[in-house]
């Protein structure tokens, strides 16, 4: 099965588990990427009746701008119900690493706001030891230099993530290498640094289900 078919198939479920709960009051979160965009195009079709939606990206919100859905900000909600987005790596504690598209931060903000949150992947983003991709950190532009140096002193390999501007106007640095055997101190460490805005680690506010898409379907892990 390609990819883009497992894409479909998580993004399919993860509507087909929510679609009973929703309602006028509902306010769903969208994240960033191209599982997520799977799932907005599910929404979009489904002419749905609720709330509106909080999106964690610009790019997110443009895709969802022409469906009859109202866009929320956060600001404006209570909480988010169901917050719906991929990842660019899980393990079987349904931690995760997130960032590849640069929006870490709002990502983060949007699951920590919500009930419940539904991560969809495909089965090539699981590890037994996360660190396989790299880790996302959105810095300060001043503090870029130095918060690098603090990762090479924590062992990870650094690199500026080139010609990249953040909807929130930061910078992203790339940590390779990274020990992540327990990845909630990690999350924590980085993100002590002065200077850094968030990292991609989400071990502190985990997906409550993951919805892992193969060739033999799509299991539910929670």
């Amino acid at each position: 099965m390609d990819k883009e078919r497992k894409k479909k198939l998580s993004a399919e479920k993860a509507y087909e588990i929510i679609k009973k709960d929703l309602n006028r009051d509902t306010v769903l979160g969208i994240g960033t990427g191209t599982t997520t965009n799977c799932f907005i195009e599910i929404i979009k079709n489904e002419k749905l009746d609720v709330k509106g939606a909080v999106c964690s990206s610009e790019s997110s919100k443009e895709f969802l701008s022409s469906s009859n859905i109202k866009i929320l900000s956060l600001n404006d909600v209570h909480q988010i119900d169901f917050y719906i987005d991929g990842a660019d790596e899980f393990n079987s504690r349904r931690e995760l690493i997130k960032g590849g598209g640069g929006a870490l931060t709002k990502e983060k903000i949007l699951a920590h706001s919500s009930e419940t949150f539904i991560c969809i992947v495909d089965d090539s983003k699981y590890s037994d030891l996360l660190g396989k991709f790299p880790i996302p950190i959105e810095v300060i532009e001043l503090a870029r230099s130095a918060i690098s140096r603090e990762m090479m002193r924590m062992g990870g390999r650094p690199v500026y993530r080139n010609n990249f501007v953040t909807d929130n106007g930061n910078q992203i640095i790339d940590v390779h290498h990274l020990d992540l055997k327990i990845p909630y101190e990690t999350e924590q460490l980085i993100n002590n640094i002065p200077g850094v805005v968030e990292n991609g680690i989400f071990s502190s506010r985990k997906a409550d289900i993951i919805l892992q898409s193969s060739d033999d379907g799509v299991e539910v892990i929670n």
